[in-house]
């Protein structure tokens, strides 16, 4: 088939690229070369067996000819990073809310005859804060901790009924969703756009909603990224690791392969259409866990930097239910997270990198966003 990557110069698109090829499809990359993830160059990585269009998600014109022939659209350019995203408000709303429009509104208008479907990167960011059981009340949903909880460091939530403690359980597809930054808003745009018209126009149409991705290639010298490649970045730098609240907030880690193998077989599984699923590991683990994780298998000698300073919009507990996606299509994780990042290790062991995350905390100092 004729397939088409957005975002396919990233980490995550680039793994995709090459599995489609291998399997014998022709692949078009469609990446904007973002200069905070690959400072405008095209990186080494990518398959020379793609073709390879430089081109913003907002022009109409590049993005309806690369939709021309097209069979299968994945859509995973998007600018990334939570942050950041609260104070380039407008940047990121255009890259992820407005390029996901004019891609629709070109498969729309001018392409649905040829589109077989349509796959698009969703986020776990869109939860906010994940699922909890309270002994008393059952399920719960919990709101955003307050800022003035926060200030006196209490970190842990209480159920909003009967304020007992809560435990943090596996979140499935169903929970609310609670938007805690711009960049979550934008991803619930990209998914509910659409899985909206997907089902309005008969065009197969799956959301998948990534939880934290981490594996070889992604950007260390990006301060926005995922947090496994901040923590290495840094302790390549000879810099210890710094870590917000006390460490113990936990997250899903699931392998880029992982990702990547869920993606082809949405792909060719029909029980897929029109579904969203989350992909996860299933399993969760402390950011402080992670980083002593990293720290031991590099420099031992490093010790975490635990402030106990908190960003506005932070969530703190979010991991993943998958039994929807292990039932519908058969899909499950299968990297294990102590494999996973001694690859990541051996492959950053080789990249020259930057490690601008104090700068990049400055900023959001500045903004009052930590």
């Amino acid at each position: 088939m004729n397939i088409l990557v957005t975002g396919g110069a990233g980490f995550i698109g680039s793994f995709l690229v090459d599995k489609l090829i291998a399997q014998g499809h022709q692949v078009t990359i469609y990446d904007n070369l973002e200069p905070q993830v690959h400072q405008g160059k095209k990186p080494n990585y990518l398959n020379k067996a793609a073709n390879f269009l430089k081109a913003d998600i907002c022009d109409r014109k590049k993005l309806d000819k690369a939709l021309a022939k097209i069979d299968i659209v994945f859509h995973l350019a998007a600018m990334v990073g939570v942050g950041q995203s609260m104070y380039q408000i407008e940047k990121y709303t255009k890259t992820n809310t407005l390029g996901t429009a004019v891609l629709l509104d070109l498969i729309v208008n001018n392409h649905r005859q040829h589109i077989k479907k349509l796959i698009v990167a969703a986020s776990m960011s869109e939860y906010g804060e994940g699922l909890y059981d309270c002994k008393n009340c059952g399920e719960i949903k919990p709101e955003l901790r307050a800022e003035k909880q926060l200030n006196k460091k209490i970190w842990e939530l209480s159920c909003p009924n009967c304020q007992s403690k809560l435990t943090p359980k596996p979140t499935h597809e169903k929970a609310a969703l609670s938007n805690s930054s711009i960049y979550a808003l934008n991803k619930k745009d990209q998914e509910e756009m659409s899985i909206l018209i997907g089902k309005t126009y008969k065009i197969p149409t799956v959301a998948l909603r990534y939880f934290n991705v981490y594996g070889p290639r992604q950007s260390l010298s990006n301060p926005y990224t995922g947090v496994a490649a901040i923590f290495i970045s840094r302790i390549k730098a000879n810099q210890s690791p710094i870590i917000f609240e006390d460490g113990k907030q936990s997250r899903d880690f699931v392998s880029v392969h992982d990702i990547v193998a869920a993606n082809l077989a949405v792909m060719t599984n029909k029980k897929a259409d029109y579904q969203i699923f989350n992909l996860g590991s299933g399993n969760k683990i402390s950011i402080a866990e992670l980083g002593t994780e990293l720290i031991n298998l590099i420099n031992p000698k490093l010790k975490l930097s635990i402030t106990k300073q908190f960003r506005k919009g932070d969530i703190r507990h979010c991991f993943s239910d998958i039994s929807k996606i292990k039932k519908v299509i058969g899909w499950f994780p299968k990297v294990k997270l102590k494999d996973g990042l001694r690859e990541l290790i051996e492959w950053s062991s080789k990249e020259k990198s930057k490690d601008y995350f104090d700068l990049a905390k400055k900023i959001q100092e500045q903004k009052g966003v930590i």
